[in-house]
């Protein structure tokens, strides 16, 4: 059945180059529709080591829960205990009560996101709760998604719920102020009736790559106010919706949740995943459009082909529709496919990037990438595509890494329609991108000695205090009517602008 779907959409990918525009465009979208449809090829786990056999004696604990399994024991993921459960049946009256509001709480880095703010806020004096709003019914209310069912065993309440059932729990819980990350319109309507504010969350303008900028500008006067996660997606964000007030969007990039980012042990790591000397690219990232993975295994085999020691492990879960299984299909048939390990997702992934080298990331688009984010607070150099973030991350500091153009070129180009165009062509960045994979190999032992300055530095620079303080700020600024706080960084780039 996989292999008559495939045929029937690579035929209608033939005919769709052939057509005039607008027949080109309908069944480009018929074609985009159908993949979606198809399910998720299955994708390897990490019940073995990526070199050999597992070695040592360490009995091996399961990748999701935890608990004695068969996995390798990569990235386990415990509850972590919150303030939540701290304040359980003495919760102080007078807090915020902040209800953070997705449609997504499994494994993304926006479901990331939500989790820390759900659980770090309460030290600020914000009681949380975490409504994730679906588009099907939940027969129980109970969190399906790993993140959810962490954050509800660590004391936090999570209710999932459709459009049907949200407005009963909402009035029940009584927020004084709503943010968004990712949620559905509907939700939006909901609060406005209760008169509740609601601050919006932009991870990413993926979103909004086909937005009609006059409905946009229509929802916008509904909104208190717009947290971008980078100032590349405020302005991006500004460019698209030409009357939104400046002054009611910020830039509050992520911080790293250091309470669950607790560095590995890299000797043991790197034996339990059969490493020696072997030099170690991660890349922490589904494999889908967005991340760019067919475009990122090329690159890594301009440096695979004159370096034997190079491996390469994207690790994240396989998007439905027919991306992975073309990235299958580039990896297999490349002379060093034994060097490029494509994993599942990683729940805990500390454990990844202490064995690791470098990290890599050549996606078309992003919001702020929470996964280079914590390469870099591993101490680890990454080299990024130049998208929403990266040039935070980076800078000009060959210390940290080194900032690649964009795929596609100019990153503020970038919508799904070119990436679509772009995805199995060669891309303008391909040398770039491993000429700079090159030199993290070439310099390795500098960047070893450094690994601890770098992980300082980025500790300091991506604070899980500034980012929470920044956020709670926010919220009793929106929460009584007051101007929005802004940053003397933000303030900065504003004048710039």
């Amino acid at each position: 059945m996989r292999r008559v779907a495939g045929c029937c959409t690579d035929t209608a990918r033939r005919i769709e180059r052939s057509l005039p525009g607008p027949a080109r465009t309908w069944v480009h979208n018929v074609v985009a529709w159908y993949d979606r449809l198809l399910p998720a090829a299955p994708i390897e786990g990490w019940s073995k080591a990526l070199i050999g056999t597992q070695s040592g004696s360490a009995e091996p604990r399961d990748v999701e829960t935890g608990t004695a399994g068969y996995e390798a024991g990569i990235g386990v993921v415990e509850p972590v205990p919150s303030v939540g459960t701290a304040r359980a049946g003495d919760a102080d009256v007078s807090e915020l009560r902040c209800l953070i509001v997705t449609s997504l709480l499994d494994v993304g880095g926006m479901d990331e996101m939500v989790a820390f703010l759900a659980r770090r806020l309460p030290a600020l004096g914000l009681q949380t709760a975490v409504l994730h709003a679906t588009s099907g019914p939940s027969a129980t209310g109970e969190p399906s998604g790993r993140l959810g069912r962490m954050l509800q065993a660590s004391g936090i309440e999570v209710h999932e719920a459709d459009q049907r059932g949200a407005p009963g729990w909402i009035e029940r819980w009584r927020p004084d102020v709503v943010t968004a990350h990712g949620a559905p319109d509907w939700v939006l309507g909901i609060t406005q009736r209760a008169g509740v504010p609601y601050v919006d969350n932009l991870h990413g303008m993926h979103m909004l790559f086909w937005a009609d900028w006059q409905g946009e500008a229509a929802r916008g006067t509904k909104l208190s106010a717009l947290v971008a996660v980078s100032e590349l997606v405020r302005q991006q964000y500004l460019l698209g919706s030409h009357d939104f007030p400046p002054n009611r969007i910020v830039a509050i990039p992520n911080g790293v949740d250091d309470e669950r980012r607790s560095g590995g042990d890299r000797e043991a790591v790197r034996n339990r995943l059969g490493l020696t000397n072997e030099y170690l690219f991660v890349s922490l990232a589904r494999h889908c459009l967005q991340k760019n993975s067919y475009g990122l295994i090329t690159a890594f085999g301009d440096v695979a082909r004159h370096r034997s020691e190079v491996h390469l492990v994207i690790a994240g879960r396989p998007d439905p529709g027919r991306y992975y299984p073309h990235t299958l299909r580039l990896r297999d048939s490349t002379p060093w496919r034994d060097r490029i390990h494509l994993r599942d997702h990683v729940a805990a992934p500390a454990d990844l990037l202490a064995a690791a080298d470098g990290f890599v990331l050549d996606s078309f688009f992003e919001g702020w990438s929470l996964a280079s984010t914590e390469a870099l607070f591993a101490g680890l150099p990454v080299v990024l595509s130049e998208v929403g973030g990266a040039r935070e991350q980076i800078g000009d500091d060959p210390a940290r890494g080194f900032l690649v153009t964009n795929p596609l070129g100019n990153p503020l180009s970038v919508d799904w329609k070119s990436v679509g165009a772009a995805r199995y062509q060669p891309q303008v960045n391909r040398d770039e991108f491993a000429a700079a994979m090159e030199h993290l190999v070439a310099n390795r032992a500098a960047y070893l000695r450094d690994r601890g300055r770098l992980a300082a530095e980025s500790r300091a620079r991506f604070s899980a205090d500034v980012c929470l303080a920044r956020h709670a700020a926010l919220l009793r600024a929106v929460s009584i009517g007051a101007d929005l706080p802004v940053s003397d960084d933000a303030q900065a780039a504003s004048r710039r602008a």
